[in-house]
C-alpha cells in the first residue's frame, strides 16, 4: 500500500549562521511536522535560542532556506516576555490576538479561564508566576499550529510548572521546548533536537533517552578523533571526555545517596518526641542544625508553626514549596539569620558556611575570569583550601583555556552562572547554603554542580524548584505547604509525591489506592483557584465515557472468548485483540484522569469550605 508523507509546517535547510569570529550553525537542517513535541538541548552557548528565533522568523540566517507552509501559525515565548506594568491583564491578552481574531473577544475570556487569572489584575501587581501564565496565554491566545518556548519554566514555582505540563499536554498543535529541567522534558517531548558545534542532530525519542543517545555518538566520535592528529582534537575532547566519565560516576554516586536517605528516613521516623542529643555519639561538630517546635508570621501571614527537625553533619536537605511560601525564610531561620517567634534554633560548633543567594552577586564585565578567581593576583586559585592552577579550575567548570583572559561580559548568561558558582564553591566551607542554585543553568552544568555536590563532605541545604535535580541531589525534602504548614520527607521530590495520598474520607480513595497522587493542601499550594470551564465539561462526561469504555471492553472479551474465532477468521481475532488493547489503553487514560480531576475539584472544595 502506498503512502504519501504529510510535509512539516516548518523546514530549515542548510542554515549558515554565525555571530562575529564565532560560527553558530553550518549547514543545519530541521523540520517540524505538526503535533510534534520536540526539546532542542545543547550546551550553553551552543545557540538554542538563536535557533529557535531562525525558526520564528526573528533572525534571518546568512544563507540556506527557511520554508513555513502557507497559513501556518507560529508563536513564539522569549525567556523574559517584555509586559507593560500599567496594562491589564485583559488588555495584554487581547493584544496578542492576530488580525482575523481582533474582535473574537471570546477567545480572551476563555483564555483568562485557561490560565485562571482575572483579567481586571494590573501587570505590575502580578506576581511572577502569574506573569509567565500570562504570557503562555497570550502566546495560545490564536491557538497557534507550532509554539516555540524559550526556558519556560525558568523562575517558575512547582505547582505552576505542573500547570504549565497539563497545559502542554492537551495543547492541540506541535511545540519546540529549551528547558533545563529534565523531568519537564522527559513527560513532554517525544523528539530530541541537539545542536552541537554547529550540527544539529536529531532524535526520535524524547528527551528521557537523550543521554545515552549522546553518549553513543561521542564515543563513536573518540573512535574516530583516534586517527586524527591529536592537536586537531585537543580543543574539545577534554570536555567531551568528563562529560561521559562524570555520568559514568554519577551511577555510583546515586547508590551512596539511596544509602544516605535511607540513614535520614531512620533519623526523621523517630519523631519530635525522641530526644536525639545522644543518638549520634559526641563527635565534635556532628551537630548542625536542632529547630524545636519553631514558628514564625508576619502580621496575619502564617510562615511555619510548630516546626521542628534535626540536621546532622553530611545531610542535604531540600526546601520545596510555592513562591511566597516561605522558604528563604525558612532558610534564614535554620542558619540564624532571623529569630523565630517561638521555639529556639540550635546551630552546631565549628560550622564555616558558604551561602549563595538567588539572586547571585555581581561580577565586574569588564574584569576577566582569571582576574575575577584570582582578586590578589597570581595564576592560582585555592579551592577548599587547596592550591589549584585556575585555568585547570576552570575546565572543572567547563570553561576552555582560551576564555580564561576574555572579560566577562562576552559570556553568555548560563556561563556567568557557571562562574559564580566556581567562585562560591571554591571557598572553604563545611555547611553550604543554595538558594536556587539551578536557575538559568544549562543541563551539562546541572551535572556538572550534581557531582560537586555529590563530593561534598560537609552539609548542604538547597532551595530549588527543579524535580530532577533534588531526586539526585538531597537525603530529604522540607515541604511549605502553606498556611504555616511545614513538613520533611525522606528522600527527594519524587520520594515525597510517592508519599502523599488523598486523605482516607476522600471519595475516590478506593480507586486510588494503587496511585501516587499528589493532592493540594492548602490554597497556596494551588496553581488554580477554580476548575476551568473545560476541566468542569471533563468531569461530567468521563463517568458516562468509562462506563461506555468498560461496555466496550466486555463485549470484545466476551467474543475473545470464543475458541473457534482463530481458526475460522484469524484476522477478525487479530482485529478484536487489538481493538481491546486500545480500549484498555484509553480507559486507563480517562480513569487517570478523573482521578487527577477529582482530586482537584475536592481539593478546591475543601480549601473554599
Amino acid at each position: 500500500m502506498h503512502t504519501t508523507s504529510i510535509p512539516p509546517l516548518v523546514n530549515l535547510q542548510d542554515i549558515f549562521l554565525g555571530f562575529g569570529s564565532k560560527t553558530l550553525f553550518t549547514k543545519a537542517e530541521l523540520a517540524i511536522g505538526k503535533r510534534e513535541r520536540i526539546c532542542l538541548v545543547g550546551r550553553n552557548g551552543a545557540g538554542k535560542s538563536t535557533l529557535l528565533k531562525v525558526i520564528a522568523g526573528l533572525i534571518e540566517p546568512e544563507s540556506g532556506e527557511r520554508f513555513i507552509q502557507p497559513g501556518s501559525r507560529i508563536a513564539y515565548l522569549p525567556q523574559e516576555p517584555v509586559m507593560p506594568n500599567d496594562l491589564t491583564l485583559v488588555s495584554y491578552i487581547t493584544e496578542g490576538l492576530s488580525a482575523e481574531n481582533e474582535d473574537n473577544h471570546y477567545l480572551v475570556e476563555e483564555m483568562l479561564d485557561t490560565i485562571n487569572l482575572d483579567g481586571s489584575l494590573i501587570v505590575s501587581t502580578m506576581s511572577g508566576g502569574e506573569k509567565r501564565r500570562s504570557a503562555i496565554g497570550r502566546a495560545l491566545i490564536n491557538k497557534p499550529d507550532i509554539l516555540l518556548l524559550d526556558e519556560p519554566t525558568n523562575h517558575l514555582d512547582l505547582p505552576t510548572i505542573e500547570w504549565l505540563e497539563a497545559t502542554l499536554e492537551s495543547f492541540a498543535g506541535g511545540f519546540v521546548i529549551i528547558s533545563h529541567d529534565r523531568t519537564f522534558l522527559n513527560r513532554l517531548t517525544k523528539t530530541t533536537l541537539w545542536v552541537d558545534r554547529g550540527i544539529v542532530r536529531r532524535l526520535n525519542k524524547g528527551f528521557e533517552h537523550f543521554d545515552a543517545w549522546s553518549e553513543k555518538i561521542l564515543e563513536q566520535e573518540e573512535v574516530e578523533r583516534g586517527k586524527l592528529d591529536k592537536l586537531i582534537a585537543q580543543e574539545t575532547i577534554w570536555s567531551r571526555q568528563g562529560i561521559s566519565a562524570r555520568r559514568k560516576r554519577n551511577q555510583g554516586r546515586l547508590r551512596k545517596l539511596y544509602d544516605l536517605r535511607s540513614a535520614r528516613a531512620q533519623q526523621i521516623e523517630r519523631g519530635s518526641g525522641v530526644k536525639l542529643d545522644s543518638a549520634i555519639g559526641n563527635v565534635s561538630g556532628a551537630l548542625v542544625i536542632e529547630a524545636k517546635h519553631i514558628s514564625k508570621a508576619f502580621g496575619d501571614r502564617i510562615i511555619l508553626h510548630d516546626f521542628s527537625t534535626r540536621i546532622v553533619r553530611g545531610d542535604r536537605i531540600g526546601i520545596i514549596g510555592p513562591n511566597g511560601a516561605g522558604k528563604t525564610t525558612l532558610l534564614r531561620l535554620l542558619t540564624g539569620d532571623l529569630l523565630p517567634d517561638k521555639g529556639h534554633i540550635k546551630l552546631g560548633a565549628n560550622l564555616t558556611p558558604v551561602y549563595l543567594d538567588q539572586n547571585r552577586a555581581q561580577l565586574d564585565p569588564e574584569a576577566s575570569l582569571w582576574a575575577t578567581l584570582c582578586e590578589t593576583g597570581g595564576d592560582h586559585i585555592m579551592v577548599r583550601g587547596k592550591p589549584r592552577h585556575v585555568v585547570s579550575y576552570l575546565r572543572d567548570f567547563l570553561f576552555e583555556e582560551a576564555q580564561a583572559r576574555s572579560p566577562i561580559k562576552s559570556l553568555s548568561g548560563g556561563e556567568r552562572n557557571r562562574l559564580l558558582l566556581a567562585k562560591a564553591l571554591a571557598k572553604f566551607s563545611n555547611f553550604l547554603i543554595l538558594d536556587e542554585p539551578t536557575n538559568d543553568l544549562d543541563m551539562e552544568t546541572l551535572d556538572l554542580l550534581q557531582e560537586m555536590l555529590a563530593e561534598y563532605e560537609g552539609t548542604l541545604i538547597l532551595v530549588s524548584h527543579d524535580r530532577s535535580f533534588l531526586d539526585r541531589v538531597v537525603t530529604s525534602t522540607i515541604v511549605m505547604e502553606g498556611d504555616g504548614h511545614v513538613q520533611e520527607y525522606p528522600g527527594g521530590y519524587s520520594d515525597y509525591i510517592s508519599q502523599c495520598r488523598v486523605p482516607e474520607n476522600s471519595p475516590s480513595q478506593k480507586a486510588l489506592k494503587s496511585k501516587k497522587v499528589n493532592i493540594p493542601i492548602s490554597e497556596q499550594m494551588l496553581p488554580i483557584k477554580k476548575l476551568s470551564y473545560h476541566q468542569q465539561r471533563q468531569l461530567e462526561q468521563l463517568p458516562q465515557k468509562i462506563l461506555d469504555l468498560e461496555t466496550t471492553i466486555q463485549e470484545l472479551n466476551r467474543i475473545l472468548a470464543d475458541s473457534t474465532l482463530f481458526t475460522q477468521d484469524p484476522e477478525a481475532f487479530l482485529k478484536a485483540a487489538d481493538c481491546l488493547k486500545h480500549n484498555q489503553k484509553e480507559l486507563e487514560k480517562c480513569e487517570d484522569e478523573w482521578l487527577e480531576l477529582e482530586g482537584l475539584r475536592e481539593a478546591i472544595a475543601k480549601i473554599k469550605s
